[in-house]
């Protein structure tokens, strides 16, 4: 029997708590106090900065941006620069890879292939850049992605940023459904600055919200990494003391073959 992947729904919030609570799983998935648990949310406006985030890739002041809702925050997630807005689906997980699937490059194409599924019954299909991480269109025919050689106007609608530490994750994932675009005008997303960025509604998809794709996301993602799923929390309405304490109830299962 496989580990269990929990799903826990945490609607919208700021950044800066949900980083906290993050870094506390983290912590405790490394010392098998609590078993897999994938956070999915939309975020309040923040620019986060990766390791890699370069200064000149803000384009707005921080106090400008403080005045606009924008919050501005460090991250240490690899990377660079990039945003988080509502119409936003985030998805944070924090699992172990050990022992079978101990491979980055692995775990950032179940990331990518997990967002490339969520899409697909839309009508917009979607592949990779060489030499750049992250989910990516043909914004001139979404329909069907030609690969990279051949895309007349490549445009990223996902976005991946990860942290491992004793081959546990953190970080994961923002795929745009409806994020209003024009607030990725006070950054140089992700330190690109040759492609842009674009959203499901920008493709002519459906209005989705990332409330509704969460939970098939959920299911999704836990098929890629091998893990059963059978718990999905909402807890939208809920502290999130609380979902520290769900997570915590989670315990780490044994595999039996």
């Amino acid at each position: 029997m496989s580990r269990e992947l929990t799903g826990i729904w945490l609607g919208r919030r700021r950044y800066a708590p949900t980083y906290r609570l993050q870094l506390e799983l983290f912590e405790a998935r490394k010392r098998e106090e609590i078993g897999d648990v994938a956070l999915f949310l939309e975020h309040d406006p923040v620019i986060t900065l990766g390791r890699g985030a370069k200064a000149e890739h803000l384009l707005d002041g921080r106090d400008a941006l403080a005045a606009r809702g924008i919050d501005v925050e460090d991250t240490d997630r690899g990377g660079e620069i990039t945003l988080h807005a509502p119409g936003q689906l985030v998805c944070y997980p924090i699992v172990s890879l050990a022992p079978d699937r101990c491979d980055v490059r692995r775990y950032v194409r179940d990331l990518s292939a997990t967002m490339r599924e969520l899409i697909a019954p839309y009508g917009v299909d979607a592949g990779d850049l060489p030499g750049l991480v992250g989910l990516w269109v043909d914004a001139a025919r979404p329909a069907s992605w030609p690969g990279a050689a051949e895309a007349t106007r490549p445009a990223k609608i996902g976005a991946i940023g990860v942290r491992l530490s004793r081959w546990v994750s953190m970080h994961g994932f923002a795929l745009n459904l409806s994020t209003d675009l024009s607030l990725f005008g006070s950054i140089v997303p992700c330190g690109v600055t040759r492609y842009g960025v674009c959203s499901l509604a920008s493709l002519g998809g459906a209005p989705l919200s990332p409330a509704e794709l969460a939970p098939i996301a959920w299911i999704q993602l836990a098929s890629r990494l091998g893990r059963q799923a059978q718990t999905f929390l909402d807890a939208s309405a809920e502290p999130l003391e609380n979902v520290r304490a769900w997570a915590s109830a989670r315990r780490v299962q044994t595999r039996v073959a």
